[in-house]
């Protein structure tokens, strides 16, 4: 059984900066970049709160989707998040709750 992959949108506020990334572990990466564990872009602008996903099962084509919406002008991306999340909710929240 293959790894699922997944294409991800970040945000640092609503209409903010915008970040598109793509992992073979959502969990995992969404998390690192809310801990700013690795520098560059996101740490920089504090980019943290995943407003879009989308998840493929073969990695290539998780990556030509990442390298397409890398190419998109920014109000394109703005119309993809908001045609299922109209206020920038951080899905990790809802995602990956853990109970306490």
């Amino acid at each position: 059984m293959k790894e699922q992959s997944f294409v991800y949108i970040l945000a640092s506020k609503k209409n903010g900066t915008i970040y598109v990334g793509v992992t073979s572990n959502l969990q995992k990466r969404i998390y690192e970049h809310k801990q700013g564990v690795f520098k560059g872009f996101t740490k920089r602008y504090n980019i943290k709160i995943l407003v879009y996903y989308e998840v493929f099962d073969d990695i290539m084509e998780a990556i030509k989707r990442e390298k397409i919406l890398k190419g998109w002008k920014r109000n394109k991306k703005i119309m993809l998040i908001e045609q299922d999340n109209k206020e920038w909710h951080d899905l990790y929240e809802s995602l990956f709750k853990t109970s306490s």
